[in-house]
């Protein structure tokens, strides 16, 4: 009996050391082809970043990031929590600073705009952790002026579209809605204004648009109104991709309603007869009060986006 608790305390030590030490800093790229844009389409690469928590010494995971610029995305898609520390700013602008010029699209998640708090780590294997009610308290300010200056487009419960490659996109997403920031009923309103004033719309022997929304929590009644208003294609993080996983079982806890299955990854979203790409990524950091990951490598996502009639054969 000594011996058998003796092994699993030893088991466990070595799973702790290695999701701390090890795990947590073996940064991968996933690879996905989407086929959503029009017939002839000019393919697009799409890099997917989300959940960075940066703090200012996380030099390893600013080196990365930075090293994805080699595959020269034409769209980055950030889906929120960039920031883990009160000067998190920092290192965030030094792992992004190697895309400025490249059009992007950003939401924000709770930790854009609250620093990270010490927890129990247990309470997420009961519920959802809770909403944030402290003010807040990092240079959100900064983070968008960053963003901005960068030529990304804010989307917090907003709709906004861009050119690319000959391909016209359709974007829209919501603000947080893990601490119910999300505000739907602004979506149809966004979508309309956004399609009145677009530059493409007195061109009608154009392509038809595709349309991409992005969250940072990937709630379902989220992910239901992105399809019902047309989504082809969805980007959220938050998740962790569950950050503590089984081998042959998966992730333990969501943090939010989506199914444990979509945890991280990419799948379809049906709702009302419509169905759309749902790219959920497992994020590329922790919080500094839970540095921990198993079976759960932290990532972002090259993503590229061909024409309906693509085929591998």
């Amino acid at each position: 009996m000594t011996t058998a608790l003796a092994g699993a305390a030893a088991a466990g030590l070595g799973a702790l050391a290695w999701g701390s030490l090890v795990e947590r800093n073996r940064f991968t790229l996933r690879r996905q082809v989407v086929p959503i844009l029009q017939a002839g389409a000019r393919p697009l690469t799409v890099l997917h970043i989300s959940d960075l928590h940066m703090a200012p010494w996380q030099r390893a995971k600013q080196e990365w990031v930075r090293g994805l610029a080699v595959f020269e995305p034409d769209l980055i898609v950030n889906t929120g929590d960039n920031l883990g520390h009160e000067r998190g700013n920092e290192g965030v602008e030094y792992a992004l600073e190697p895309f400025r010029g490249i059009p992007g699209i950003f939401v924000h998640g709770s930790n854009d705009y609250h620093g990270p708090v010490l927890k129990n780590p247990f309470t997420y294997f009961i519920a959802p952790s809770e909403k944030s009610h402290h003010a807040p308290n990092l240079d959100t300010k900064r983070l968008n002026a960053f963003f901005e200056g960068l030529g990304w487009l804010q989307l917090d419960n907003t709709a906004r579209a861009m050119s690319i490659k000959g391909s016209r996109l359709e974007f829209l997403g919501v603000n947080d809605a893990h601490i119910g920031w999300d505000k739907l009923e602004r979506i149809p309103g966004a979508m309309d204004e956004m399609r009145e004033n677009v530059g493409w719309q007195d061109d009608v022997g154009g392509p038809d648009p595709v349309t991409i929304a992005i969250t940072h929590s990937p709630y379902q009644r989220v992910l239901d109104t992105f399809v019902t208003y047309g989504a082809e294609l969805i980007f959220a993080g938050h998740t962790h991709g569950g950050q503590v996983c089984v081998p042959g079982y998966g992730a333990l806890v969501t943090n939010c309603d989506i199914p444990r299955e979509q945890v991280s990854g990419l799948s379809l979203w049906k709702h009302a007869g419509r169905v759309a790409y749902l790219n959920v990524s497992a994020g590329l950091g922790t919080s500094i009060f839970a540095p921990v990951r198993f079976a759960c490598p932290p990532e972002a996502t090259l993503m590229t986006l061909v024409p309906r009639d693509f085929s591998y054969s």
